[in-house]
């Protein structure tokens, strides 16, 4: 009559270490959508076009910075050249009106750190990294929690 649901919860692994880096990756896209009638999502395809892209190492300026930090303490590559209309047209399909160009600043953030004698480097986001950038000049250690099979780093706290 009754029915029960068993939930496996993996539970996060924490580790602390003195030894680590973080990097962003900050990247610039071109990209164009096409669209057979716009305003309706379903109709819509993006295309992507050149791409620009600049690594940042623990918030100091890298070679290569054209613009920052902006405030998010992150430096920017040069902007990719803009699409031209012949690149635009030839990947244009019949009865799609192209929209006019967007640049798209994304950013990938990781995290290099040492477990004993094994070095890991996993994805990360913003918090993780500004927090990493704050605790380096005193070498502080960190206690980092582990997402799943270790491939991202969800939180770290100084300790």
């Amino acid at each position: 009559m009754g029915a029960s649901l068993a939930i496996a919860l993996v539970g996060c692994e924490t580790l602390t270490t003195n030894q680590y880096e973080a990097t962003a990756r900050t990247i610039y896209t071109w990209q164009v959508e096409y669209s057979t009638n716009p305003g309706r999502d379903q109709a819509t395809r993006t295309e992507a076009f050149a791409t620009t892209s600049l690594l940042n190492r623990n918030g100091n300026r890298p070679e290569g910075a054209v613009t920052g930090p902006d405030d998010r303490g992150l430096w920017w590559p040069a902007l990719p050249p803009r699409p031209t209309v012949d690149e635009m047209e030839r990947r244009q399909r019949t009865y799609e009106k192209i929209s006019t160009p967007q640049i798209l600043k994304t950013v990938e953030y990781k995290i290099t750190y040492q477990s004993g004698d094994r070095s890991t480097t996993a994805s990360t986001n913003y918090d993780v990294y500004r927090t990493i950038v704050k605790a380096l000049p005193n070498n502080t250690p960190l206690e980092l929690t582990l997402g799943v099979d270790e491939r991202s780093v969800t939180k770290v706290e100084p300790r």
